[in-house]
């Protein structure tokens, strides 16, 4: 593969004619300077340069090769000059709303990462896990788990979330775990409610059967965060997404129950009212959070909890 660096010292040999001298505008020894012309010319399956004791010479391959060389280094100059002007324009308020545990305990550190990058940028941050419309709430982005309701709204995919089954260690030792899931009806479950409807009805897949669970507990909540701390602190069985739960998962604080089985994953989404509202600032949050949960899917899967290869982003 080419390497950007070879070809600025490629191009600054031919400027000064002499290898050693480049090296030392690119702090490097005249050996390594030599090693990378020779790791190119190895790359193209060509010689560049004719080398003498006084002197180098381009090759009928190296001029041709030399004008391609500045050409593309000049077009990378002025992608990262037109980079540098975007983000400088990148100002004002972004108004986002997010779901109550996804935005305290995973999004608000990256927040004030994106806004180190940008600090001409302003935010106001909405908090909570009732779906309203984008206008109502008067934000110009939602960051939303499931299928975006209104086809008139741009929804980018940002990621993939796997749900787990979880409880602490606390919960387990004292009423053990359970072996499939049809014994969660025999356990105290904390559930989640959003507009008076509480999700007791959860849904599993092995080898391509399909099983569902009617589920209870003593604990109900429409705040999501209520849920995960419920189920940190041993009151029972939850049903979370697996970006909710990765720190007290990675931590030891709660663990996964039936793996064995399947569960459909969520899509987060970030989604925008309008395509008027699609901004610089809009794209560049939807790239951040997208590196940002591609880091956390890959450190949950070096640790055993990955997507199955079917659950792509839409």
């Amino acid at each position: 593969m080419l390497q950007v660096q070879d070809l600025k010292l490629f191009q600054q040999i031919v400027r000064t004619g002499n290898i050693s001298m480049a090296a030392r505008q690119f702090d490097l020894t005249p050996a390594a300077a030599s090693a990378a012309l020779k790791r190119l010319e190895q790359h193209l399956g060509a010689t560049l340069l004719v080398r003498s004791t006084r002197s180098l010479k381009l090759t009928p391959a190296g001029e041709h090769f030399l004008q391609h060389c500045q050409n593309a280094l000049q077009a990378l100059a002025l992608g990262e000059q037109a980079l540098r002007q975007l983000d400088s324009h990148i100002s004002g308020e972004l108004r986002l709303t997010a779901p109550s545990d996804l935005g305290r305990n995973v999004l608000l550190p990256w927040l004030d990462e994106f806004q180190t990058l940008y600090p001409a940028l302003s935010l106001r941050l909405e908090l909570g896990d009732k779906v309203a419309g984008l206008y109502r709430e008067q934000v110009d982005l939602a960051l939303r788990y499931g299928a975006v309701a209104d086809s008139s709204h741009v929804a980018f995919a940002i990621a993939k979330a796997p749900r787990w089954v979880c409880a602490a260690p606390a919960y387990l030792q004292q009423f053990g775990e359970p072996a499939d899931p049809m014994q969660l009806s025999q356990h105290n479950c904390v559930l989640y409610q959003i507009d008076e409807r509480a999700y007791d009805k959860w849904l599993f897949s092995k080898d391509g059967a399909e099983q569902a669970v009617n589920v209870s507990g003593n604990r109900v909540s429409n705040d999501a965060d209520a849920v995960r701390r419920w189920i940190v602190s041993g009151r029972g069985i939850g049903l979370k997404s697996a970006f909710d739960m990765a720190a007290d998962v990675l931590e030891g604080r709660v663990q996964v129950l039936l793996s064995q089985y399947q569960i459909k994953a969520l899509q987060l989404n970030l989604i925008c009212a309008s395509r008027a509202q699609v901004t610089p600032a809009v794209l560049m949050l939807r790239d951040f959070l997208r590196q940002k949960f591609a880091l956390l899917s890959q450190r949950l899967a070096d640790q055993g909890f990955g997507l199955p290869a079917d659950e792509a982003l839409e």
